[in-house]
């Protein structure tokens, strides 16, 4: 499919700011009309670790990610502007989340509410990468897949940031099919979504020309999303293995 993208324009930071206002609402709306009864000063408490963890993890992921930037930030620390990266975000945020709550004694767990939020924030922005071209650094390497667009260069290639505005999207659906199931505790919800987002992730990188590392030539990406995976798919194990005990 051909496809050339040729915006002058700065869409990919018109669509991202759009991305964190419209989640934003929603996560305000969602708290008004869920009767979310965690309390305001933990609330607090946990925004501020998530927004701490998420800046730190996004840059840190974002620079590993892009070895090239390295040169770039010698040059002029400016350029740690343009290092990010959303599965850096989400881990980070979720480490300063756990943080947060550990050194205020926060038990309760807190994610859940922030899923769907997520997942539309997510999209938004996606738009904007897709929008882009190639030129955002977020599409495919080259191929004749029947999917395959011009991405502004004149190269076919896969256009990953629509492939991952359809996998937010068939996410979306699931989770809200499991939201009001009797079978979960508090926190799955945004357990699965961080498991479904990183296994996502882990498989779309193979379709991205991204620095590789290792024996099994993963890229940093991957590395981060295969520990959390098996972070939490270890978490469900142990739960099921005490259900399994107990009863």
């Amino acid at each position: 499919m051909n496809f050339p993208l040729f915006s002058p324009l700065p869409v990919h930071f018109l669509f991202e700011a759009l991305a964190y206002a419209i989640a934003f609402r929603f996560y305000g709306y969602l708290r008004k009309h869920t009767h979310d009864d965690y309390g305001s000063e933990a609330r607090m408490i946990v925004l501020v670790g998530a927004i701490m963890g998420a800046a730190i993890g996004s840059k840190l992921v974002g620079i590993l990610e892009h070895p090239q930037i390295w040169k770039s930030l010698l040059a002029s620390p400016i350029y740690i502007i343009g290092a990010k990266s959303i599965v850096g975000g989400l881990v980070g945020g979720t480490i300063g989340v756990e943080l947060a709550k550990a050194i205020s004694r926060i038990t309760r767990s807190s994610g859940d509410i922030y899923v769907f939020p997520l997942i539309t924030g997510i999209a938004i922005g996606r738009i904007g990468c897709f929008a882009q071209g190639v030129r955002d650094g977020t599409w495919g390497s080259q191929t004749d897949f029947i999917f395959a667009m011009d991405g502004g260069d004149g190269v076919m290639r896969h256009p990953t940031p629509l492939y991952e505005i359809i996998a937010l999207a068939l996410m979306a659906l699931a989770l809200w099919s499991i939201r009001k199931s009797t079978q979960r505790i508090e926190g799955d919800m945004f357990k699965l979504f961080l498991v479904s987002y990183c296994l996502w992730r882990f498989f779309v990188e193979f379709l991205k020309p991204v620095a590789s590392y290792g024996i099994f030539s993963l890229s940093i990406i991957q590395f981060v999303c295969l520990a959390t995976i098996l972070y939490y798919c270890a978490i469900f194990a142990l739960r099921l293995r005490n259900k399994i005990a107990s009863s």
